[in-house]
């Protein structure tokens, strides 16, 4: 017999189940913590700007192209374009739930290069950026300046070059970015008047841009072969890009034949401001610089949003006088106050079990075995889900709390049979736990096998509804099957140990409850007997029963979620 093996070694039964706790535990520090399941499809998203180019333009030239050549990539659910009026288009390919989004990057980028030669000069030049997408926002950033002392755009370019970096390289992070960044840009105002009175067009000024505006390798002046007296070799270093206003104005525009110019200033006005003034972010009021953080699959929320946190304290310490930051949005409060209420339920459940068992054993040292059973269990449980790649949830630990009945049936049923041979047969612990555990083995593995073959059904269920409910099936199954091993390990050698003939003491309290229960019990058998005897009536029943249900079935209304 199974179980005799442990009722004659208790301690290697006990040493199973402390390695199972130890091991729950352990996968309890590292497990991420979200408020629901990682079920959003996977997105790659292709960007693509084409300055100036209307929505139009950029659908038919750039936006085009790019769908033609992604359309059909494995494991492709759909895709969705959006050409903007300020010469952007996002591309972003949702893959099917479950596939591997760094292998749908990879494929994304492949099937762009091939196509990115057929794409305008200016967005080749621009290039074009294949990255992964996440739509699990944690936080909101915004920096702002409360008393006014600087704008947008000071504080835009500040968090760009200090604070941007530095929060994309904290642990749990992706895809982190400023929204509507207004970099400093060169901005240049052209007159149409004047241009027409000149006789040129926005395209000689661009040229003019292009062949002024550069960086070149100038070469180097004294390198070999050279005469036998040449000795140093020195580096041409020419001008580079302009990087003042007044340096653009001067731009040669044209040269005339009676040596006179014509400079970018007289056609045009320039000033240093923000590439991009499409969106406007503000907080309380008040202009500022809107950064969001998103949170990496598998990442533990809570740990990536305290992380975030204190950087940002030690990067305060740097900020100019006057910049402040805030987070308006923070995703990890709702996982907090879920985490909390569950963990309230849990503790209340676990509570409410110990009274339960307590009331109906009558005695502090049996209440003890089965309620051993459900900390073993639970912990197990947390094991699996670190083995499963799952996650600390609302539904994993929803299911952990319709577990703890579930999980401390077993370890009931084994003890009630014990303690009856115990006072019927009037034999030892150790003879009533080997005779008690050759009546209940087989009960034991069928409870825990009808309990999986109730739940694990769930996590074959394909989409959306499958990802959201195979945590919250294969929670509570891996708890029936670590608890149906300890009911047959721990329990009984704990029976041996601790049950004796003279647990049960009379109680005032007990004795009622025990004569208001023995009444009820006898007034529900009285009532199956009268039901048994009337065959007929419990048939009518059992139809009408049955109808009812049909009926609830047919005019509740359904949804997906």
């Amino acid at each position: 017999m199974f179980s005799r093996f442990f009722i004659d070694r208790p301690i290697f039964a006990a040493v199973l189940s402390i390695f199972i706790a130890i091991a729950g535990l352990a996968a309890l520090r590292v497990l991420p913590i979200a408020q629901y399941p990682d079920i959003a499809p996977p997105v790659v998203t292709v960007t693509a700007i084409y300055p100036g180019a209307s929505p139009a333009t950029l659908e038919a030239t750039v936006a085009a192209p790019i769908e033609n050549a992604i359309n059909g990539v494995e494991d492709m659910l759909y895709m969705s374009s959006t050409s903007s009026a300020n010469g952007t288009v996002q591309i972003q390919v949702t893959f099917n739930i479950g596939a591997d989004i760094d292998r749908g990057a990879l494929n994304v980028n492949n099937r762009v290069k091939q196509v990115e030669p057929r794409l305008p000069l200016e967005v080749r030049r621009l290039g074009v950026t294949v990255e992964k997408g996440s739509s699990a926002f944690l936080q909101v950033l915004a920096f702002h300046s409360p008393d006014g002392r600087f704008d947008d755009l000071f504080i835009s370019n500040y968090v760009t070059l200090n604070v941007l970096d530095e929060m994309k390289r904290i642990p749990g992070t992706t895809n982190v970015q400023i929204f509507g960044a207004k970099d400093y840009a060169m901005r240049i105002w052209i007159r149409p008047d004047r241009l027409a009175t000149l006789k040129l067009s926005p395209g000689d000024i661009a040229n003019a841009l292009n062949e002024q505006n550069a960086q070149f390798a100038a070469g180097k002046v004294g390198e070999p072969p050279t005469s036998k007296n040449q000795q140093l070799v020195y580096n041409v270093t020419t001008k580079g890009r302009l990087s003042e206003p007044k340096e653009f104005e001067e731009i040669i525009l044209r040269a005339n034949p009676d040596g006179s110019t014509l400079r970018l200033k007289d056609v045009a006005r320039v000033e240093l401001a923000g590439k991009d003034y499409s969106f406007i972010g503000k907080y309380n009021g008040r202009p500022a610089t809107l950064m969001g953080i998103f949170l990496q699959p598998g990442a533990n929320a809570l740990d990536t949003a305290k992380a975030v946190k204190t950087r940002l304290e030690e990067l305060k310490q740097r900020f100019p006088q006057g910049l402040e930051y805030a987070v308006p949005y923070d995703t990890t409060r709702f996982v907090e106050v879920s985490i909390r209420e569950v963990m309230f339920t849990l503790a209340e459940a676990m509570a409410l079990v110990f009274v339960v068992i307590f009331v109906f054993l009558q005695n502090w040292r049996a209440t003890l075995i089965p309620f051993a059973a459900v900390p073993v269990a639970l912990l197990g449980t947390f094991a699996g889900l670190k083995l499963l790649g799952y996650s600390i949830n609302t539904l994993t630990l929803f299911g952990m709390v319709l577990s703890i009945g579930i999980v401390v049936d077993d370890a009931i049923v084994v003890l009630e049979n014990v303690e009856r041979i115990m006072h019927e047969e009037g034999v030892g612990a150790r003879e009533a736990a080997i005779k008690g555990m050759k009546e209940v083995t087989g009960p034991v593995v069928a409870i825990v096998l009808v309990l999986c073959s109730v739940f694990i059904p769930i996590a074959f269920l394909g989409g959306l509804t499958g990802e959201l409910y195979r945590q919250f099936s294969v929670t509570i199954s891996m708890a029936a099957v670590i608890s149906g091993f300890v009911a047959l390990t721990l329990t009984p050698s704990l029976c041996v140990i601790i049950l004796k003939h003279e647990h049960k003491r009379s109680n005032r309290v007990f004795d009622a409850f025990n004569r208001w229960f023995s009444r009820t019990t006898d007034r529900y058998e009285n009532g199956v007997a009268w039901m048994i005897r009337r065959g007929a009536i419990a048939l009518t029943l059992f139809a009408v029963m049955v109808a009812v249900a049909a009926l609830l079935w047919k005019i509740v209304p359904t949804s997906r979620l």
